[in-house]
């Protein structure tokens, strides 16, 4: 998300987790090295201007690149400076999906990014998690010069007809929700104050850690007892203990929905026990 885009309003609801830079301070080790998708375009003489060294990791991955070679280890100060240049580029930071101990934020463009080419392309599958935010826009201010339809990643903005009988050719901007990101970049490049952040309808469920995150996949997807048994990695006592843990902490949709894929007796009477 693009964090100067928010208001004073809004800044006090936005948890630490969703702020690129609270990610930066709180890491124990932090690296950056090439981003895989710009560098790629340019091999191809398509990259844009963006910088290329601009993909960060953290915590244990970014020891362990920095370590061979992989990355450049750098401190809070650079990374907040460069957390700055990505946000001059207009660059979406597109981190891990989950609270604690994020491994990575990628600052990504719309012309070379896989992961914007992908929400472009297949929109209606989502494909990227959005932010809980929308961008509003202000009628009265919006002059339709279509900036921001320019600086939209995932081409959510457009410009329609503003309906004025005195200026039958004025536009104004309107925001696809359907496909929108809410990143707020659009909002940085209108410089006249007529887009600004709201508060989603629905707040976007962020998974807690890695693990709770590819539990709730599985479930997503029916396969929660293929990730249990098709690997015998995971059949370990602390393994299952971690899966279980999971469950055992979703919402009750979730959690019947785990039980009804698993057909575990043991899982269901854990349930109703916590239930309790």
């Amino acid at each position: 998300m693009h964090e100067p885009a928010l208001s004073d309003e809004l800044a006090v609801t936005v948890l630490e987790y969703e702020r690129a830079s609270e990610a930066i301070r709180a890491a124990r080790h932090m690296s950056v090295s090439l981003c895989y998708c710009r560098h790629k375009m340019w091999h191809v003489g398509k990259a844009c201007d963006a910088p290329l060294e601009i993909c960060m990791t953290f915590g244990p991955t970014a020891h362990s690149l920095a370590k061979y070679g992989h990355a450049r280890k750098v401190d809070v100060a650079e990374g907040l400076d460069l957390l700055a240049q990505a946000r001059e580029h207009g660059l979406v930071q597109f981190g891990e999906n989950v609270r604690e101990s994020v491994s990575f934020i990628c600052n990504c463009c719309g012309c070379c990014c896989e992961a914007m080419i992908a929400a472009r392309r297949f929109a209606f599958l989502h494909p990227v998690h959005t932010t809980n935010y929308l961008p509003e826009v202000d009628e009265s201010a919006c002059a339709g010069c279509g900036k921001c339809v320019g600086a939209c990643p995932v081409e959510a903005m457009g410009l329609v007809s503003a309906n004025d009988p005195h200026r039958r050719s004025r536009r104004r901007a309107r925001v696809d929700e359907s496909i929108c990101l809410g990143c707020g970049v659009c909002v940085r490049a209108c410089e006249r104050g007529a887009l600004r952040l709201r508060p989603r309808g629905r707040r976007v469920i962020t998974p807690v850690n890695s693990a709770h995150r590819t539990v709730v996949m599985a479930i997503e997807r029916g396969r929660l007892q293929h990730l249990i048994f098709d690997s015998q990695a995971h059949l370990s006592h602390r393994a299952l203990a971690a899966v279980l843990g999971v469950v055992l902490k979703l919402p009750p949709v979730k959690q019947a929905m785990a039980s009804q894929q698993m057909k575990s007796r043991y899982l269901e009477a854990l349930i109703k026990r916590m239930g309790m």
